[in-house]
């Protein structure tokens, strides 16, 4: 990206450390805080130095910038000014975000120490331990947190995350039906819904339907098509396809709508629409091998050998490897 080059500078000069004891800060040389954006709170931390608050409001700024490193120093200056709980859960998403999670850990104990009554505290150190791979020690933080609230839904619908991630669809599935019972929220629905969706359960529709039910706005695109791919899975086409026509009224530039368009009509071997839809998918989007292969599949079977040659060579030049499309560019 074009700002690539311009933060490694910044951050080069940040720690470059060539300047006499006056001009050096809390985060080494001083080049970057004294130039705009944050010359202003620099100049309210030279005049107030012991004011957690300027010390936290650069921190954020430097974040806002993607200026990560160069902010832990004042998000920890200010912790230590401020003792602030607010300031430590800042502090301890800094170092999670700088890879610290050594650091993070121990940081996030000593606050649940201090803050007993704050389970965010809980909910923080439970996803280091999830981005670190640490299973039994994340799932451990919200058995803690629900333990102590059993109603707590977020904990309910995390813990499931986790273990959705984790493969293990079964105890997920139980997490999150629990978390969608106490709360029954959109986005712990949709993950219920995808899970379900893998395995082929009808359960989804239920649930989908309850999204759009409660939906004011008539627009939870989501559910509506999760129910669309349920059908088609389970070849009911007839109902799959006017679902995916109203994904698309919804929002024309719904790519995977229009390919499922596209595969529900291949299926019942409608090569004719089954083109329509897969061409109007390259327009979504002109750089998606998925719909110049299947375009390419659509005249092969509909036998125009020459456009589907040629398809197919489109998709091995978007994606070369694309083994499927080189295997019947072979037998063409």
């Amino acid at each position: 990206m074009k700002n690539v080059l311009c933060c490694f500078l910044v951050i080069s000069l940040v720690f470059a450390g060539c300047t006499d004891d006056k001009e050096r800060d809390s985060v080494g040389n001083s080049a970057l805080l004294k130039s705009p954006p944050f010359l202003a709170i620099t100049d309210s931390i030279r005049e107030f130095p012991d004011n957690p608050r300027h010390y936290l409001a650069r921190a954020l700024l430097l974040s806002q910038n993607n200026l990560h490193d160069a902010a832990t120093p004042d998000y920890q200056k200010a912790w230590e000014l401020s003792k602030d709980e607010a300031i430590a859960l800042e502090y301890a998403s800094n170092l999670q975000l700088v890879n610290k999670t050594t650091e993070a850990i121990e940081f996030i104990k000593a606050r649940q120490q201090d803050f007993p009554n704050n389970q965010e505290f809980g909910r923080r150190l439970s996803e280091v331990y999830a981005a670190t791979g640490k299973r039994k020690e994340a799932l451990e933080e919200y058995d803690k947190l629900i333990l102590s609230d059993s109603l707590n839904f977020m904990a309910w619908y995390e813990r499931g995350v986790l273990l959705a991630r984790l493969r293990d669809t079964t105890e997920a599935i139980i997490s999150l039906e629990k978390s969608y019972a106490i709360q029954p929220i959109n986005y712990t629905g949709l993950a219920l819904a995808q899970i379900y969706s893998m395995q082929q359960n009808p359960r989804l529709l239920t649930i989908c339907d309850d999204i759009l039910h409660r939906d004011s706005t008539g627009e939870v695109i989501d559910a509506l098509f999760i129910k669309g791919t349920y059908y088609a899975d389970t070849k009911e086409y007839t109902k799959a396809l006017p679902i995916f026509e109203e994904c698309i009224k919804l929002d024309w530039k719904f790519l995977d709508a229009h390919l499922e368009k596209g595969h529900a009509y291949f299926a019942q071997k409608d090569f004719k629409k089954a083109l329509e839809a897969f061409k109007m998918a390259a327009t979504v989007s002109n750089t998606d091998p998925d719909a110049y292969y299947w375009m390419a599949r659509s005249f092969e079977a509909d036998g125009d050998k020459v456009q589907a040659k040629e398809n197919y060579e489109r998709t091995l030049s978007l994606d070369p490897r694309f083994e499927e499309a080189r295997q019947r560019l072979k037998v063409l």
